[in-house]
Order: C-alpha cells, then structure tokens, then sequence
C-alpha cells in the first residue's frame, strides 16, 4: 500500500488550500485516514482524523478552518485548510490504516504548506 499526497504551497494569511492524499495497492479496506504535520523544530501532531463511519476529530487549533473529508471509492482522504495563518506553516503527512493481505499502517511522503504573513 502506497499513499500520494498533494495540493501543498505558498499561500497568503487568510487564504485556503486543499491537501489530497490517494491510497494505492491491494486494500480490502480503509479504516481511520488522517493528516498530521511537524513544523521545524516541533514534533509531529495530529492535525485530523476521519473514521471508517465519517467521524471526525480536529485538533482544537484548527477547528471552525480545517474540514478533513474522504472518498472511499476514490481511496482519497482530503484536507480543506482555510483561513490559515502563519502556525500553519508545516510538512503535512497523511496517514491511513486498513486491511489489505494483512492490517498496514502508512504514511504520505509529506507536502509543504507554507503561509506567509
């Protein structure tokens, strides 16, 4: 199982992007998608989380800008950002768990968000 992230940036304060992050490989099935994101010098953090059942789990500096979403049928999980601000500056990473031959647990290889001020 593979994933691909997109969708990362330059943006101004107060703009919007929108991560995407594609699951490839033989999969039975997905269970929790995330994004996390680790700016310089910080560890990494949950940023949000969607279950298998479409419940959802934001850390609180995000909540009311980042709405996390997925496509099963596409294998995608998204990330909609708005309103961002400089401390949203980070690598972002996507995570997912599931079942293929055997349970996986992967990571996206990252993309950058950088917001300037």
């Amino acid at each position: 199982v593979q994933l691909q992230a997109s969708g990362g940036g330059l943006v101004q304060a107060g703009e919007s992007l929108r991560l995407s992050c594609a699951a490839s490989g033989s999969i039975f099935r997905l269970n929790d998608m995330a994004w996390h994101r680790q700016a310089p010098g910080k560890q990494r953090e949950l940023v949000a989380l969607i279950n298998s059942g479409g419940n959802t789990n934001y850390a609180d500096s995000v909540k009311g800008r980042f709405t996390i979403s997925r496509d099963n049928a596409k294998r995608t999980v998204y990330l909609e950002m708005n309103s961002l601000k400089p401390e949203d500056t980070a690598v972002y990473y996507c995570n997912v768990k599931g079942l293929a031959i055997v349970p996986f647990n992967v990571w996206g290889q990252g993309t950058q968000v950088t917001v300037s001020s």
